[in-house]
């Protein structure tokens, strides 16, 4: 009589889970990703009536490059001018789950500090955690300055934005950036000076990692064109050949999750080899022009299981509302459905 109880409350949460996650994915399925900017209200609920086109285009994952975009409560002064609030963003989940989607918060870490003369919040605040002192926050010659990873107090506070993203997108995974690297350990910093750079990086790596696996349990993500290296990104005008950071490669934990973009054509990415060879779950991520994006996906269905699925980055080429009719999306996303890991 216990055991049917038992057996009969399971079914109930599984039959209950199903109800308010809708069209869910089976976790065989293939992850059909779609990559976009989230930086206001506005947008989000944009992107929460948007959902049951995306879905039935394919779409079964978002990631949301948010950064500092939203209303965090551990660090408000680390706010975006224009941001999404915790309102919202429990709305856009509970909109994301009816749909079957699934939503991954993104924190640009390490890089991406700035843009031009955009500074990011943190180094604003901050200017003591820039890993290049010297040069001005508003240097426009510098592609994107980065923070220091050995900074004192700095991984508390990304921790906190984390958590307050996660938290406010009720995530069971988190995506951490770091792509395109290039400033750390360029020997300026007093605190990097005389390290190896690709050991920087994987300590940012593996403090990011503890944080957000072994304390949070959650799923891990970031972007693998440092980890890979010229030899294997080295096709894109955003790759720098003079910062290999590719040792970190054998320095990381292989639970995370490599997203590996290239938006050049090619016949053949051996970098989804290499990261798979390695232990690690692999997610292509392709963008434009539409040829090569296409290749890109076609090379990474011919090497099933290695792949979890497949991801395409927008960038700013199409706004919220016309994402499930973008030609990377609507003509890709499809091929995936069925393609089980």
């Amino acid at each position: 009589m216990r055991q049917q109880k038992i057996k009969r409350a399971w079914v109930a949460g599984i039959l209950l889970f199903a109800g308010m996650a809708g069209q869910a994915a089976s976790p065989n399925d293939a992850w059909r990703g779609v990559h976009l900017w989230l930086d206001n209200d506005a947008d989000a609920r944009t992107l929460a009536a948007t959902l049951p086109k995306l879905a039935a285009a394919g779409a079964n994952t978002v990631v949301l490059e948010v950064n500092y975009s939203f209303e965090f409560q551990s660090h408000p002064e680390l706010r975006n001018p224009q941001f999404v609030r915790r309102t919202t963003a429990h709305a856009l989940a509970g909109a994301a789950r009816k749909c079957g989607i699934r939503l991954i918060p993104e924190f640009n870490c390490l890089g991406h500090q700035t843009f031009g003369r955009k500074i990011s919040p943190l180094l604003r605040v901050h200017p003591e955690f820039n890993e290049t002192p010297s040069a001005s926050l508003a240097d426009t010659n510098i592609y994107c300055l980065e923070w220091c990873p050995r900074a004192p107090g700095l991984n508390e506070i990304v921790f906190s934005l984390i958590d307050d993203l996660a938290a406010g997108f009720e995530s069971d995974a988190f995506h951490v950036g770091m792509d395109e690297v290039y400033l750390v350990g360029a020997g300026e910093c007093p605190r990097c000076h005389g390290t190896n750079p690709a050991q920087l990086f994987a300590a940012q790596v593996n403090a990011l990692h503890a944080h957000i696996v072994g304390e949070k349990k959650l799923q891990m993500l970031m972007w693998a064109d440092r980890v890979i290296g010229p030899e294997f990104q080295g096709c894109c005008r955003f790759d720098n050949p003079h910062n290999n950071l590719s040792g970190a490669l054998d320095l990381i934990p292989r639970d995370i999750v490599m997203c590996d973009w290239h938006y050049e054509w090619k016949r053949d990415y051996p970098s989804i080899g290499l990261l798979a060879g390695k232990g690690f779950r692999v997610w292509p991520a392709g963008f434009l022009p539409l040829q090569a994006a296409s290749r890109l996906s076609d090379f990474a269905l011919a090497h099933r299981p290695e792949v979890v699925g497949y991801l395409a980055t927008t960038w700013n080429e199409t706004d919220m509302a016309h994402a499930p009719d973008w030609p990377p999306i609507r003509d890709i996303l499809p091929r995936w459905r069925g393609a089980e890991k």
